[in-house]
């Protein structure tokens, strides 16, 4: 099982503010308002084609760090953030047209543009699995405050894990950090936080 950083306590570290209770709906400030999360990058979808922090340029964003090989979080969270995005377009048709979902891979050496497609697109037809060179997806990663390490493949073994940081975050359309989704939880619960933040 990959191991995580406790991205929960540094980000209460971070944003002494935003800790207690379940937002509310009349909150004047999303939780993650003024945080640090989010910036330039310069990735490659699926079909080959170069993708920047531009190309979501009016459109909302759900963001989320992976790798496709990863035998449990990366396929649940990505489930529920699909199963929310499906939930919305039946009860709230406007909501969900404004948002894309995007999947970068920590993984560029395995997650070909075709391999991040396919998976990202299992979970929800319009989610956009993004990869790149070593270098780029570190860059991404960098500005959305993502850890991820590469561990080493066990003994007499070619295949290898990726530890990285679990995160979906709700990105506005002008690349501002929102909220944090419980992609861990169901998609119910992802469709209810992004009612609270995008009309």
């Amino acid at each position: 099982m990959n191991r995580f950083v406790p991205f929960a306590l540094a980000l209460s570290i971070l944003l002494p503010g935003c800790g207690g209770g379940t937002p509310q709906p009349a909150q004047a400030q999303p939780p993650l308002a003024g945080a640090a999360i989010g910036g330039p990058f310069t990735l490659v979808d699926g079909d080959g084609r170069t993708v920047t922090d531009k190309s979501f340029a009016g459109r909302y964003r759900i963001m989320y760090f992976g790798y496709t090989f990863c035998p449990d979080v990366c396929p649940v969270d990505m489930q529920n953030i699909g199963a929310g995005m499906k939930l919305l377009e039946k009860s709230d048709p406007a909501i969900a047209a404004k948002i894309v979902p995007v999947f970068v891979t920590v993984d560029p050496a395995r997650d070909t543009p075709a391999v991040v497609k396919q998976f990202a697109t299992a979970f929800y037809p319009r989610a956009i699995g993004l990869t790149g060179t070593e270098r780029q997806v570190a860059d991404a990663a960098a500005a959305y405050r993502v850890y991820y390490k590469k561990q080493p493949a066990p003994a007499g073994s070619t295949g290898y894990l990726v530890d990285h940081m679990r995160a979906a975050y709700l990105m506005s359309p002008d690349n501002k950090p929102i909220a944090l989704l419980p992609s861990d939880q169901s998609g119910e619960a992802v469709a209810a936080e992004i009612r609270k933040w995008v009309n």
